[in-house]
């Protein structure tokens, strides 16, 4: 630093910095005296320092040139590797500001440092180079991605394979998710140098600085199906906001980030990343500049170490490639159980024995019926505001079903059933419909991309009518089959008849719905109205089964009944679930008297609905040809 140099900072004459010095100083005032002893000290300058010291530079002392302590993570390497080599480390922060950078430098060679590793604001920042050099003192830049000389970690690499662990796993709508920094514009060249690689256009509009709404719902809406975080405090942002809103990754969306490995340490999520090895960096930084210290005439070697995937916790198959899924729309209920030894009747009092309570409602129930059978579920339904849908939500997560088409209802309560139920597995059922009756037409359009993706819709009537005709024409509409349950409704319209593909009472419904004539006449009747199939379940006798080309009673498969007010639940589950998978009626009619003699073995639904490996290891047993 020289005498002109801090009068052009302080904005003075040479003489006036001169006098001060030298203290001649009486005619100038206090606080221009001020402002030039404040510079003189930080840059510690002394006079004549412009001329060049002969002397050694001084071999125990490394100078560290950062932007910022707080941002800077190779720092701890550095010193390691300094420490085992025998050096000091001496440190100068420049803060984004040049005056601090040309302090930094003023610092080091005053201190006569035996080299530099130099984090630099800019390609302007060159220039002052030539202080160290006139010093004798080698240095080298590093994390600068605009001088080619610099050091750097390949984040330009990172962002490369960030998108292409997406890409291979079939993703082609990609967000980007870039907090600001200075590794930002290197990791996003290669998010879209591997989107050009790999023949997917790169859109502006998907790249965001923050987690904000419209990023929210280009999740929720399934118009983007991964995010490449560039931060991993961003993505654990992302990841939290869209738990609250009971959106699941990678199901809902996959998501991938970078991660530091000094810092953000979290047990929980466990978000897919690549950790950048800020460690290892400083140590091969600090190595390079001994090595150059050393031999003038050293090259230094590039970093070239590229980490791999930690983990593929987020990352899935996209949300419309994924197998389709079984669509179930209905109720969805918090059931209270209450055991007694006969079921109560009017004017007469009952004493409950025991009492339970579970997630449940027809909807429900199914969603779960079909996920444990190994289906993929998309339950639309309708909870309250409250303590019970909390329940709900944290059941369904449990059992992976996707939760972003239930919706929460400000203006009702979460559905109840009271399901009282006697020793024989009798039971009897009273329901609160709650935030069910808020299951609108709506709901069903706007999730019409499940229907356009799936094969199957469950329905049943606990919720409003024109609901019901809602998912049943939109599902004909899609090329989706329907499955109905007429359940607590004594008539079903004639309109919504001929969009039902398999209809499935018990025989207190059918009789409720069509009081006269035989079982077969009634079947009949809603064959004639234009359903395709109807299966009537007659608990233990098993159920009975009429179509254009099929007439028969099913037996029951014989198991000890604790309580029966699941089977149904369990029979439609695993009849939608073979059908799927390309099962024909008859297997999966079958199929399903085994679910419904397996869930009145246990007391309550959910908790009683078989796997598919139990499932299919009994039946394996019994009638393996129905696994053919």
């Amino acid at each position: 630093m020289t005498i002109k140099e801090i009068a052009s900072l302080a904005g003075v004459s040479i003489s006036t910095v001169s006098k001060i010095i030298n203290h001649k100083d009486a005619s100038i005032s206090p606080e221009t005296r001020e402002r030039v002893l404040k510079l003189v000290k930080e840059f510690n300058y002394a006079p004549y320092s412009g001329t060049v010291s002969v002397t050694a530079p001084n071999p125990y002392i490394i100078g560290v040139l950062i932007r910022s302590a707080e941002t800077n993570l190779s720092l701890n390497g550095i010193i390691s590797a300094a420490r085992e080599a025998g050096y000091t480390v001496l440190v100068a922060e420049s803060a984004g500001q040049r005056e601090l950078e040309l302090r930094g430098i003023s610092v080091f060679c005053r201190h006569r440092v035996s080299g530099v590793l130099w984090e630099p604001l800019e390609e302007e920042s060159r220039r002052y180079g030539e202080r160290l050099r006139a010093s004798g003192i080698p240095y080298l830049f590093f994390d600068s991605g605009s001088m080619e000389d610099a050091l750097n970690i390949d984040y330009d690499r990172m962002g490369y394979d960030a998108a292409m662990a997406l890409i291979k796993s079939h993703h082609t709508e990609l967000a980007f998710l870039l907090s600001p920094g200075t590794r930002t514009e290197r990791f996003l060249n290669g998010c879209r140098r591997c989107l050009f690689d790999s023949g997917i256009p790169y859109r502006e509009n998907l790249v965001f600085q923050e987690v904000n709404e419209l990023l929210i719902h280009k999740v929720t809406s399934h118009s983007i199906t991964g995010i490449v975080s560039s931060h991993f405090k961003s993505a654990l942002c992302l990841y939290r906001d869209l738990n609250s809103l009971h959106y699941q990754i990678p199901q809902d969306v996959s998501l991938v980030s970078l991660r530091n490995d000094s810092r953000e340490f979290t047990a929980y999520p466990e978000i897919s990343t690549f950790t950048i090895p800020h460690f290892r960096f400083g140590r091969h930084l600090c190595s390079q500049l001994v090595s150059l210290m050393e031999n003038p005439d050293y090259i230094p070697a590039p970093f070239k170490e590229q980490p791999e995937l930690d983990n593929d916790t987020t990352i899935g198959i996209p949300f419309t490639k994924r197998t389709q899924p079984l669509i179930i729309v209905g109720s969805i209920n918090i059931d209270t159980y209450l055991k007694m030894e006969q079921l109560p009747s009017t004017g007469k009092s009952t004493i409950t024995t025991s009492s339970a309570v579970y997630p449940g409602g027809k909807g429900m129930n199914q969603a779960v019926g079909v996920t444990r059978l190994g289906a993929r579920a998309a339950l639309i339904g309708v909870v309250g505001n409250d303590v019970d849908a909390d329940l709900i939500y944290s059941s369904l997560r449990s059992y992976g079903i996707d939760t972003s088409s239930v919706r929460s209802s400000t203006e009702q309560v979460t559905g109840k059933a009271y399901i009282f139920v006697q020793r024989n597995g009798d039971s009897l059922i009273s329901i609160l419909a709650g935030a069910n009756a808020d299951l609108s037409p709506e709901d069903i359009q706007k999730n019409r991309i499940y229907f356009e993706n799936g094969r199957f819709c469950l329905v049943q009537t606990e919720i409003p009518e024109a609901t019901v005709f809602a998912s049943c024409s939109l599902a004909r509409s899609c090329g989706v089959s329907t499955i109905l349950k007429p359940s607590a409704c004594t008539h079903l319209n004639p309109e919504l008849l001929p969009y039902v593909d398999i209809l499935v009472p018990n025989l207190d419904e059918i009789n409720l719905l069509r009081p006269e004539g035989t079982l077969k006449e009634k079947a009949e009747y809603f064959l004639e109205q234009g359903v395709g199939t109807v299966i009537v379940t007659l608990g233990a006798d098993g159920c009975y089964v009429k179509n254009a080309e099929w007439e028969e009673v099913v037996p029951a498969v014989k198991f000890q009944s604790v309580d029966n007010t699941g089977a149904c639940d369990a029979f439609i589950s695993a009849l939608a679930v073979y059908l799927q998978i390309g099962r024909t009626l008859h297997q999966a009619v079958r199929i399903a008297t085994y679910a419904a003699a397996f869930s009145i073995t246990r007391e309550g639904v959910t908790p009683s609905l078989i796997d598919r490996r139990s499932l299919e290891a009994y039946i394996h047993q019994e009638e393996p040809e129905l696994l053919l």
